[in-house]
């Protein structure tokens, strides 16, 4: 598998840039939100904006296998070097884990569930956080058996980056689980870890963070 910060650095490789959306009439248009995009690739954090018409984001990351993200920056983990693009397409089974943003869906859809603490790896990164499933039943246990996007929440990461050995909060992070390295049962104490900080919009070690600024007029 090409690195997405490869696939933006190879000479002579086009990007594969998302194709330009069709012209849809008002009255038929799908009511679509814009989302901040922040991902985590085996290689490189992902910047970017992406437009969906879910109640959350991680029913829209579920629905697709693609997602045409726009005005797009990749920061290496290796030296926080970044490349930076209008428009790219990225598979599901390129993302380890996306931050949460935008609604956190329809209250009364919400079924009641039991948080339970864990702390999984995935590629360079280890995530502790809580995972809810359904009072009674084992979260760790059913996760196989559930849609390949599933959240946490109240987490924070760790992660070595340009030399560093970096660790943060997040708060709520969408895992792919079908690409999990490991995970485990925790405890509270693991994933309360006070005095951490906010995890950052950008990479603290990114030198250039212009394709991340929305500066394309169309």
């Amino acid at each position: 598998m090409i690195s997405l910060r490869r696939r933006l650095g190879l000479p002579g490789r086009p990007l594969e840039l998302a194709p330009p959306e069709p012209e849809i009439e008002p009255e038929v248009a799908p009511i679509a939100s814009e989302v901040e995009f922040a991902a985590y690739a085996e290689d490189c954090r992902i910047f970017g904006f992406w437009r969906h018409d879910a109640e959350r984001l991680s029913d829209a990351l579920n629905a697709y296998e693609e997602y045409q993200l726009y005005d797009v920056l990749l920061a290496a983990l290796s030296d926080g070097h970044t490349s930076d693009a209008r428009a790219l397409l990225v598979r599901r089974d390129e993302l380890l884990a996306v931050r949460a943003a935008g609604p956190r869906g329809n209250l009364a859809r919400r079924a009641r569930t039991r948080p339970s603490p864990v702390t999984l790896q995935t590629g360079p990164y280890t995530i502790h956080g809580y995972l809810h499933g359904p009072p009674g039943a084992d979260a760790v246990r059913q996760i196989s058996r559930r849609r390949p996007m599933v959240p946490l929440t109240e987490a924070w990461i760790e992660y070595p980056t340009a030399g560093e050995y970096h660790r943060a909060r997040i708060g709520q992070i969408i895992v792919n689980h079908e690409i999990l390295d490991w995970i485990r049962h925790s405890r509270d104490d693991e994933v309360h870890v006070p005095g951490l900080p906010v995890e950052s919009a950008i990479d603290p070690h990114a030198k250039d963070m212009t394709g991340y600024i929305r500066v394309w007029q169309d």
